[in-house]
């Protein structure tokens, strides 16, 4: 039997690594979409059913990993100082982020020259979207976070709901002392074959990836960014700057570079790319930050937390798009109602956390409160969205790493060597 080929210390074959299937895959979805749109259109199942087997073991790897963190601490009062001082940094820099989206907007102006009639939009078509939006009130998701039940959460499939019966679970077992020992030790052994399986269902990345690129460039394809580039290469090159200079600067004051960290997530960055999906990815991120020398409670607490309020990307999508939807129909607003419009997308961003298609809701909620800019002008950017969708994935994934280390030093939680360790070692 040959050994040579099962060392654990031999290095993979450049199309055995999981990052270089996926740009195939993204590159024949691209291709094959452009092609042969009906085709990759209706290839749209295997992208979703690819998200959903990820949702299937998202639950399970979330509950696993808080409650054996939580188990293992030794002083129950710093989970509320994590999520505290978790919660700061969301709030700092997702206000940061819509501040970024609104300079940008007002400089570049990309709905300029537009001129478009509001009376002659088909409010129809967003319709969908102000209805979910109306459901998405602040008080909803407060309510929405507490559980029927113990159980079901973990077959529900919400992360926040997951969450919170995770964190109660994790402090009941931590304060009956020895009694709950052999739970702990039951529960710290079922996570090895939950992400065993979580690796296992990596395999299937580049063919969801594949499934969801050709169906997003066959149904829209790429001749339907038209007039509409300036305003997709205006969010890009803005959640770039966002990701490098602030984020950059963050992690520099935190002993890090954010590029050694992009680094080091780039398997999941190009999974993300491939279906738009952030949660596609939230088991391997969880698993990558323990290993990066992030103390497990400290991962479970805010990677988790992270996806429903540490959206950068959505937010600088949000003021992005909304002072283009004015532009676009001559609408000059005011210094004090783009202020407005910015205190207004900071409280309905957190109404609509967690909700699938959350920025283009949060728009819609956004917009229905400030009547200064018509709601029907969502129909300008329906059908660019997607291509958008992307980038707003990959700066929240990005931004939740980012956090997740800092938070960890802040609270005394990482191990430094290890996290040089880490990222050093992704160096090409």
């Amino acid at each position: 039997m040959d050994t040579q080929t099962h060392s654990p210390d031999k290095k993979p074959k450049f199309y055995q690594v999981l990052y270089i299937q996926v740009i195939f895959a993204i590159t024949l979805g691209i291709i094959l979409g452009h092609f042969y749109p009906s085709v990759g259109e209706s290839l749209k199942p295997l992208g979703d059913a690819f998200i959903n087997i990820v949702k299937m073991i998202i639950s399970p790897v979330i509950f696993l990993t808080v409650v054996t963190g939580i188990a293992g601490m030794k002083n129950m009062g710093s989970v509320g100082r994590v999520t505290g001082k978790a919660m700061l940094y969301f709030v700092t820099f997702s206000t940061l982020a819509l501040f970024v989206g609104m300079i940008v907007a007002n400089v570049i102006q990309p709905g300029h020259g537009l001129n478009i009639n509001p009376a002659t939009l088909q409010a129809d078509k967003v319709s969908q979207y102000v209805e979910k939006a109306h459901d998405s009130t602040i008080v909803g998701f407060l309510m929405g976070i507490i559980p029927k039940t113990l159980l079901s959460p973990l077959v529900g499939g919400d992360i926040l709901q997951v969450l919170v019966v995770a964190v109660l679970f994790g402090i009941a077992l931590a304060s009956t002392n020895d009694k709950s020992q052999p739970i702990i030790d039951f529960l710290n052994t079922l996570t090895v074959p939950v992400f065993k399986l979580v690796g296992m269902l990596m395999k299937l990345a580049p063919i969801g990836a594949f499934g969801a690129m050709a169906f997003t460039v066959g149904k829209y394809g790429v001749g339907s960014i038209g007039n509409l580039a300036l305003l997709i290469a205006t969010f890009y090159i803005t959640s770039i700057l966002f990701i490098v200079v602030v984020l950059g600067a963050v992690a520099r004051y935190n002993g890090f570079s954010i590029i050694a960290l992009i680094r080091y997530i780039k398997d999941e960055l190009w999974l993300v790319l491939g279906t738009s999906s952030s949660e596609a990815a939230l088991p391997n991120l969880m698993r990558k930050m323990e290993n990066a020398g992030c103390e497990k409670s400290i991962v479970g607490l805010v990677v988790p937390t992270g996806y429903s309020f540490n959206l950068d990307g959505t937010n600088i999508y949000m003021t992005m798009a909304a002072l283009f939807i004015a532009q676009a129909c001559n609408i000059d607003l005011t210094i004090g109602q783009q202020l407005t419009l910015l205190l207004v997308a900071m409280i309905s961003s957190k109404g609509a956390a967690g909700v699938t298609g959350a920025g283009f809701i949060t728009l819609a909620a956004t917009l229905s409160v400030v009547p200064d800019v018509p709601v029907a002008g969502m129909a300008l950017i329906l059908g660019i969205d997607r291509f958008m969708s992307e980038c707003r994935a990959l700066t929240n994934f990005i931004g939740n790493a980012c956090a997740t280390i800092v938070v960890a030093r802040w609270d005394n939680s990482l191990d430094k060597e290890q996290l040089d360790k880490a990222l050093n070692s992704n160096k090409r």
